[in-house]
């Protein structure tokens, strides 16, 4: 952790430094907020249904966003190789870099709160899933930045970054999408790497090891991956 925790503090600073947390932020807190105010104003219903049930579109899309620069960005300048170069190790790099993109997002997720609070005065909140949605989307929005992640190690231009992150992303949101047009057998292992489905589950107030696992396998797997893709610019 003696590396993990420079690299973390020193991609803070950047986002914050820049236009890049503030403009995230302030563009989900707008996305969010139009669908909270939209499902109370025209249903009734004092509830974040409604923001859970788009938060996965949502994260698709803003995963590769924050992380599209991360590691293309290093490449494109050529930062990449003093850093493969030091004393630091590729696992450190990556894992740092994605952690402080994970802290960005729960940021943003931070600012939401004042949703809540808003919604509590206007009626009974359940809160068995107001805190399991809460776990999932930071379970859920983990795995969407490692994806977002390995796009962005694939490449140094950060436009094909985040198409990339984009793609391998919506693979995952699309494959419980396709279940009747797939035998069964099939059926079953792509419902089980959906990513969308694993939230569903969570965002009944049911918090089952079994997404919790799929979450953090999926995670482990996307951040060794971008692992491999740096080890490979060492051969």
């Amino acid at each position: 952790m003696n590396n993990v925790i420079p690299i973390m503090r020193k991609e803070l600073k950047t986002y914050f430094n820049s236009p890049i947390a503030y403009v995230v932020i302030g563009v989900f807190l707008l996305v969010s907020g139009w669908f909270v105010s939209t499902n109370l104003f025209l249903s009734g219903t004092a509830d974040l249904r409604v923001f859970f049930q788009i938060a996965p579109l949502i994260f698709m899309f803003f995963a590769p966003a924050i992380t599209m620069r991360l590691i293309s960005e290093e490449k494109k300048t050529g930062t990449i190789e003093l850093l493969v170069t030091m004393p630091i190790r590729d696992e450190e790099i990556i894992v740092g870099k994605w952690l402080a993109s994970l802290i960005l997002l729960g940021t943003a997720l931070l600012f939401t709160v004042p949703f809540i609070i808003f919604l509590v005065f206007l009626g009974n909140v359940d809160k068995g899933p107001l805190i399991g949605g809460y776990v999932g989307l930071l379970l859920m929005g983990g795995a969407y930045l490692s994806i977002g992640l390995l796009g962005s190690s694939l490449t140094e231009n950060q436009v094909i970054a985040f198409i990339v992150g984009l793609a391998i992303a919506f693979l995952f949101w699309m494959f419980d999408k396709v279940l009747m047009y797939v035998p069964p057998v099939v059926g079953g292992v792509l419902q089980y790497l959906a990513i969308d489905f694993h939230f569903e589950n969570i965002g009944r107030g049911v918090i089952d090891s079994r997404n919790v696992i799929y979450y953090l396998s999926l995670i482990v797997v996307m951040l060794a991956s971008s692992v491999a893709v740096l080890e490979g610019r060492k051969r």
